[in-house]
């Protein structure tokens, strides 16, 4: 075996994958993820570890699994990561753990994600318990939002003792989990309804079907019972370009089109919740949930274009989501920006007019300011445009908090440190403060503020 080159991980053809929502990944087997762990040289100052947003002990995990001791080697996920088959699946590895193994500077970095994953669908599939014990302290905390930071906090939360109860507003719990990560990339009754249930194993009671704010605010939850509350409501709020003819039949955003056909069941014919998506379609923007937008539309039949303003070197979407949209035909029109809209009579998008754009000198982001080409306008042939420019969170919650400071952005502002807000006892973390970001760094949020939640009750009792 070539120790600088990983064992790959099987994946499904991309032909036949482009007309199917089976998951992409198949994973390693026991025999590959072995193989693939025995490269891992065990660092006495493993730098990965530092880069985990949720500070699993990688070397340690990887060695049970070089040993076959999978049971084991969940047993030391576990005690950091409440999610393990998720983060195996979606976090941007290459840019944390991965990003900083040795064996990255002159080959390939060890597949951490990918052996992640692969034990914790061993011991799912296989009917293994991870034991947890539990020391119940009595006291209760609500957790608002059960998306990767609310289950996390939730989680280490119970770990610690604590009667949680988690408050979600819509009727399954998951947040962005269940309704915005395409089924071929995060299973969901496979996947995440089993890591759910996991927290709701450690003794986490999960309330659906609850708006906090309308059906009962933070303050009364504190009047209730509750020492502590924790707000990982995500942001779930879209932003659009602001354009003309944005408002035309056919103009939507990526949370729609992700949500009606994750969680709503769009995607089958069975479920009478369809999405109406034209024969040509355009995704603006370039993050990953671009890419999840347009390989959703891709499988539903459409000719899919990315259209992005900056060049293919300043994508933000995570490489391997732009490798597998590229090898499953989507097309991508960088360095071009939408001006407008173009309606028919009826209202409905019969085309986009665009400018192409070149890079200038670096913005405040460091990444070089796109410029408008001049002269250079086109119209592109399409019939279904989809916006993917980032959410931000929705006021509800801040709006009938008193107390709550908010930054310019609408997002919470919290103390860094423990993730507690300005209202006393009240504390928050995730895309409610950092705006739209990814799942690992919210699971991160969430675990700081349990600890932070734990250290301030302490303190008060």
């Amino acid at each position: 075996m070539d120790r600088m080159k990983r064992i790959k991980v099987r994946e499904q053809n991309p032909l036949e994958r482009a007309r199917n929502f089976k998951e992409v990944s198949m994973g390693y087997d026991l025999e590959s993820a072995k193989l693939e762990a025995s490269r891992c040289l065990n660092c006495k100052n493993p730098r990965c570890v530092g880069k985990c947003p949720v500070s699993i002990s990688i070397p340690e995990f990887i060695a049970y699994v070089k040993d076959g001791k999978i049971k084991e080697a969940a047993e030391v996920i576990a005690k950091a990561s409440a999610l393990p088959a998720v983060c195996g699946r979606v976090c941007p590895q290459e840019n944390q753990c991965e990003g900083q193994c040795v064996l990255g500077i002159k080959g390939e970095a060890v597949a951490i994600g990918a052996l992640e994953r692969f034990v914790a669908d061993y011991v799912r599939e296989n009917n293994i318990d991870v034991n947890i014990e539990i020391n119940k302290n009595g006291r209760k905390v609500a957790v608002i939002g059960s998306g990767p930071a609310g289950l996390t906090c939730a989680g280490d939360l119970a770990k610690l003792g604590y009667d949680v109860t988690i408050f979600e507003a819509l009727h399954e719990a998951g947040g962005v989990l269940v309704y915005g990560i395409p089924e071929f990339r995060l299973p969901k009754e496979t996947v995440v309804r089993a890591e759910i249930e996991n927290v709701k194993k450690l003794g986490v009671k999960i309330e659906t079907n609850t708006i906090v704010g309308r059906t009962i605010t933070i303050d009364e939850l504190l009047e209730d019972g509750f020492e502590a509350v924790f707000i990982g409501s995500g942001a779930g709020l879209p932003k659009f370009m602001g354009i003309k003819g944005e408002n035309a039949n056919g103009v939507f955003s990526a949370n729609e089109l992700l949500t009606r056909s994750n969680l709503m069941k769009a995607i089958n014919d069975d479920y009478d919740t369809p999405i109406n998506i034209g024969k040509k379609v355009a995704i603006i923007g370039g993050g990953n949930v671009a890419m999840d937008a347009a390989r959703t539309s891709l499988r539903l039949g459409s000719e899919v274009h990315v259209v992005y303003r900056r060049s293919e070197a300043e994508l933000p979407a995570r490489l391997e989501e732009v490798h597998h949209a590229k090898e499953e035909g989507i097309i991508f029109d960088v360095l071009t920006n939408p001006v407008e809209i173009l309606e028919d009579e009826k209202g409905w998008v019969k085309g986009m007019k665009c400018v192409k754009m070149e890079l200038g000198e670096p913005d405040a982001s460091g990444r070089r300011r796109p410029v408008e080409i001049k002269g250079s306008e086109f119209v592109m042939d399409v019939d279904t445009v989809i916006m993917s420019l980032g959410t931000s969170p929705n006021p509800l919650i801040s709006s009938t908090t008193k107390g709550l400071e908010l930054n310019k952005r609408k997002c919470i502002v919290i103390n860094e440190d423990n993730g507690l807000t300005t209202k006393k006892a009240v504390f928050a973390g995730g895309d409610a403060v950092t705006g739209a970001a990814t799942v690992i760094l919210a699971m991160g949020a969430g675990k700081k503020a349990a600890k932070g939640i734990d250290e301030y009750l302490k303190a008060i009792k």
